[in-house]
C-alpha cells in the first residue's frame, strides 16, 4: 500500500450558526482592549480642601471617600492623580482659572457649568440640622426667620438658588454665621451659639466623626428636610481649560462606568449610620 500524506486544515471557518456566539465575544474581547489601553496623557492634578469624610487631609496626605472612587479608576485605567490640598476658598477659584483638573467633591452648578464637564456620581440634599431637643421641626427654611434662629453656615458651599437667597435675606443678621468649614459649625452648634446648621448631614457627620472635641455629638443630631433644599448631582467635575479633550473622554468613561456606582455606594455605607444616610444621600 502506498503511503500518503494527509494534511488537516483544522483552522476554524466561521459559520452562520455560530455568528451569534462570536458577536458578544467579539464585543467583549473590544472593550477588554479598549480598557487596557485607556490611559491619560499626564498625571491629573487634584487640588483638595478637607470636607466631612468625602475628602479627609491630614498634612499632605489626602484619604475618604472620592480618594477610594479615584483609586478604583486608577485601577483600571492608566491615570494617575496628584492631590494638593488647599483652602476651601481658594480650591473654586483654582478651578475657575484652569489650574486644577478636577473639583471634587461638587454639587451642579449653573457658575461650575461655565468651566467644567461635570460626572455625576450620587444624589443628595442639604436639610436643617439641628441637636436633638424639643424644637418644633423645621419645614421650610422660612421657618427659621419666624422662630429667629440661629443659624450657621460653611462659607463657599452652594446648595441651589432658595439657600442663595436665604443667606442674601440674612446677610447682615446676628444670627447668621459664616463659618470656614464642617467642624466650625459643629462646635457652634454643640456650644449652643448656633441653633441650626444648614448643609449635607453626612459633610457634618463626617466633620465630627473625624474630630475629637465634637464627636459625641453624631447620636444627638436631629434632620429636618425642607422643600426647598431638594435632591441635587454630586460628583466631578472636569476642567474645560486644563484637560485636553482626550484626557476628558477617558475620565468621563472612568467615572461614569457601571461599576463604580456600587463602589461608591459601598464607601459611604462603610463610613456613616444609616440614619445620617437616609434621606439626605442616594445614589444616581
Amino acid at each position: 500500500m502506498t503511503s500518503r500524506s494527509v494534511t488537516f486544515n483544522i483552522a476554524f471557518q466561521p459559520t452562520v450558526e455560530s455568528m451569534p456566539t462570536l458577536r458578544p465575544l467579539a464585543l467583549a474581547l473590544l472593550l477588554l482592549a479598549s480598557h487596557a489601553s485607556a490611559s491619560c496623557s499626564r498625571p491629573i492634578q487634584v487640588p483638595v480642601a478637607e470636607i466631612g469624610l468625602s475628602v479627609i487631609v491630614r498634612g499632605q496626605e489626602v484619604s475618604g471617600i472620592y480618594r477610594d472612587i479615584l483609586d478604583d479608576v486608577s485601577k483600571h485605567f492608566n491615570c494617575q492623580f496628584v492631590y494638593r490640598p488647599v483652602p476651601r476658598a481658594r480650591l473654586e477659584a483654582m478651578f475657575q482659572s484652569g489650574t486644577a483638573d478636577l473639583l471634587l467633591p461638587a454639587p451642579r452648578t449653573e457658575l461650575r457649568d461655565r468651566h467644567g464637564i461635570f460626572v455625576p456620581l450620587i444624589q443628595a440634599r442639604a436639610a436643617v440640622i439641628s441637636m436633638e431637643g424639643n424644637r418644633l421641626p423645621i419645614h421650610a427654611l422660612a421657618d427659621l426667620k419666624k422662630l429667629q434662629l440661629r443659624v450657621a453656615v460653611v462659607r463657599g458651599f452652594d446648595y441651589g438658588e432658595s439657600y442663595e437667597r436665604f443667606l442674601a435675606d440674612m446677610h447682615g443678621s446676628d444670627r447668621l454665621f459664616i463659618e470656614v468649614n464642617p467642624v466650625a459649625v459643629a462646635r457652634l452648634l454643640q456650644a449652643g451659639i448656633a441653633d441650626v446648621a444648614i448643609m449635607t448631614p453626612t459633610v457634618l457627620a463626617g466633620a465630627i466623626q473625624g474630630d475629637s472635641r465634637v464627636s459625641g455629638m453624631i447620636d444627638r443630631l436631629h434632620i429636618d428636610p425642607v422643600d426647598e433644599l431638594g435632591w441635587v448631582e454630586t460628583g466631578i467635575y472636569l476642567s474645560k481649560t486644563s484637560l485636553s479633550e482626550a484626557d476628558r473622554r477617558e475620565l468621563m468613561s472612568a467615572l461614569s462606568a457601571p461599576s463604580l456606582s456600587k463602589v461608591i455606594w459601598d464607601a459611604y455605607k462603610r463610613r456613616y449610620p444609616p440614619a445620617i444616610l437616609s434621606g439626605s444621600l442616594r445614589p444616581r
